[in-house]
């Protein structure tokens, strides 16, 4: 495995094309690609997919892409899928589940979408892992989808509201916040606490607060993670972010 980490921009977070471009060597057979993205809440945009599909077709990479907050974009902002640009259907593998979708992370059911050929070598893949899966979960899933957006536009609209009161209280708590587009999640830079490193800061923050984070470097391969920032969730009910967020205030 070669990670090319995203780099800092402003509130947010962007590709390093030039970087991706160097990992690539002529043993790189797959790219791995997260959109909408987990830790950092990022939504790649048309021309960093653009960069990155530039790349593949150059090189003859086989792109598997993690999509699974797809429908869990905020903002106004849209999530495109890499497979829909020109030349990457034939070489792509989207995958998405309803774990992020429809809230049943316990079903563990997802899907696979792309061209036969790749279907086909992970479907032979899967079988030798846990052959089957749970059936009612899928025939449940298979009608689901019929109204996913409807479904959809409330979740987006619960979560950004969530998202927008934590961002807040952890603004007003003197942790800064970035901004995300998509996802459950918010990094927070934890250096405004006094704090050098993220794994102290979670280690510590329960007793100081009962709050609970995770440091952002878990996340990582390299060695020069970003040690500061760390993960805050907002996939929780309305009162429990209200009350995170007074806690955090009580203790800064």
């Amino acid at each position: 495995l070669v990670a090319v980490p995203l780099v800092s921009d402003g509130d947010g977070f962007a590709l390093d094309a030039d970087a991706l471009r160097a990992a690539v060597t002529v043993r790189t057979r797959v790219l791995v690609l997260n959109t909408p993205h987990n830790p950092t809440g990022k939504v790649f945009t048309a021309e960093e997919l653009g960069a990155i599909a530039e790349i593949a077709q150059e090189h003859s990479l086989t792109v598997v892409t993690d999509e699974v907050y797809e429908h869990l974009v905020y903002n106004g902002v849209a999530h495109l899928p890499i497979a829909s640009l020109p030349g990457m259907r034939e070489r792509t593998l989207t995958i998405s589940s309803a774990g992020k979708t429809f809230s049943t992370t316990g079903w563990k059911i997802g899907w696979v979408t792309g061209p036969a050929p790749l279907v086909a070598a992970v479907a032979a893949a899967k079988q030798f892992l846990t052959y089957a899966s749970g059936t009612p979960y899928q025939e449940a899933l298979a009608r689901a989808l019929g109204s996913v957006e409807e479904w959809a536009a409330g979740l987006r609209e619960t979560l950004r509201r969530n998202r927008n009161l934590l961002s807040d209280g952890l603004t007003r708590a003197g942790l800064r916040p970035y901004r995300a587009d998509a996802g459950y999640f918010l990094q927070a830079d934890v250096r405004p606490w006094g704090y050098a490193d993220g794994v102290t800061f979670c280690r510590e923050l329960p007793e100081r607060a009962g709050v609970v984070a995770i440091p952002t470097s878990a996340f990582y391969e390299s060695a020069d993670a970003p040690v500061w920032l760390v993960r805050f969730s907002f996939c929780k009910r309305e009162e429990s972010i209200r009350t995170a967020v007074e806690k955090l205030l009580a203790a800064r």
